[in-house]
């Protein structure tokens, strides 16, 4: 008996060892995919070492957790379904073993405790550490900067938890709901974190339409546009006519020595696009007849009942939620902050 539970406690031991290899592997690669997508769109600093450059450093290692700690929340769903899937078509096989619902609650809660942190603590203290010089009279530094940001942080937690405790005291005004409100961990924070939520949802909403019209202006730009009533071979002959005059004018201004070098640089970036727009001239007229008459079209009604099709069942989820109360998810409590985020 005793043999047994020694088993089973080294068992429970080295399946908790296994969990904490695979979550700190997964982060160290969704840390390294994030750090260089933040440094491909990071402005170039000097390779100085002073305080501004050591703050520059320390929010973007900042920033860089909380775009991997992103990146786990959106491919943590796929990941458990992926999963889930992969175990159902091969129970018996030894080497996947590890990825068991063990696995992904421990990856839910570390998402969910992460998300929290880099909401709430970690996004708001790089933006003030960087814009934060220290108070007025105090000695210059790092130290100075720490102190301003985290006063900064402690106002900004006031301000926003006495927003949240007067809407919330406006909204329910019976005795239970007045009692709950001193109630900080149990119904504050989970209170907060959904109206946090709701502004996210609404930005949502609001970039949404912006992406789908940018989405059909890159695949227009990609694909060739059918020619309708268009005399390609007059339009290259005009751009044509206009490159020589600008190659003229420039030659003109090489030889004036008077000519101010603005002028120059306006005319070379006019001639650079002229050139780019009559080789896209060139390109439309050298595609096929199937890739401007047939592709475009296609690609083009593909996107739009995509997009249909996608608002169609977000229009007929929320029908369900208002109407339907059994499609409430009632016993996944401990997913739904994650999820509504």
């Amino acid at each position: 008996m005793e043999e047994d539970d020694v088993t089973i406690r080294e068992q429970n031991f080295h399946s908790q060892v296994r969990e904490y290899i695979v979550c700190f592997l997964l982060f160290a690669v969704l840390y390294i995919v994030s750090y260089c997508v933040i440094s491909r769109y990071k402005k170039k600093s000097d390779d100085q070492e002073d305080e501004d450059a050591i703050v520059n450093r320390i929010s973007m290692y900042l920033c860089t957790f909380t775009l991997a700690v992103s990146g786990g929340a959106v491919l943590l769903l796929p990941f458990s379904i992926i999963s889930n899937e992969i175990l159902l078509s091969l129970p018996k096989n030894y080497y996947i073993q590890w990825l068991n619902g063990s696995l992904i609650h421990g990856l839910w809660n570390l998402v969910s405790l992460f998300s929290n942190l880099c909401l709430f603590v970690l996004m708001p203290f790089a933006y003030f550490f960087l814009e934060s010089e220290g108070f007025a009279g105090s000695k210059k530094g790092i130290k100075a900067r720490v102190l301003e940001t985290f006063v900064m942080l402690f106002l900004l937690g006031l301000l926003i938890l006495g927003i949240v405790w007067v809407a919330s005291a406006l909204i329910n005004n019976d005795a239970a709901s007045m009692e709950s409100l001193y109630d900080l961990w149990e119904f504050y924070l989970p209170y907060l974190y959904s109206c946090i939520s709701l502004m996210g949802g609404l930005l949502l909403l609001m970039c949404t339409p912006v992406g789908l019209s940018r989405m059909f202006t890159v695949m227009g730009q990609l694909l060739v546009k059918p020619t309708i009533l268009e005399d390609l071979d007059e339009q290259i002959y005009c751009i044509q006519l206009q490159e020589e005059a600008l190659e003229r004018r420039l030659n003109g201004t090489m030889s004036n020595s008077y000519f101010h070098a603005n002028s120059q640089h306006h005319l070379y970036k006019e001639l650079d696009n002229v050139r780019n727009q009559r080789n896209k001239l060139e390109r439309r007229k050298k595609a096929s007849a199937w890739e401007k008459n047939l592709l475009y079209p296609i690609v083009m009604l593909i996107l739009l009942a995509g997009t249909a099709i996608s608002v169609l069942l977000v229009a007929l989820n929320i029908v369900y939620l208002l109407v339907d109360e059994t499609a409430l998810p009632k016993g996944s409590t401990s997913c739904a902050p994650i999820l509504s985020a």
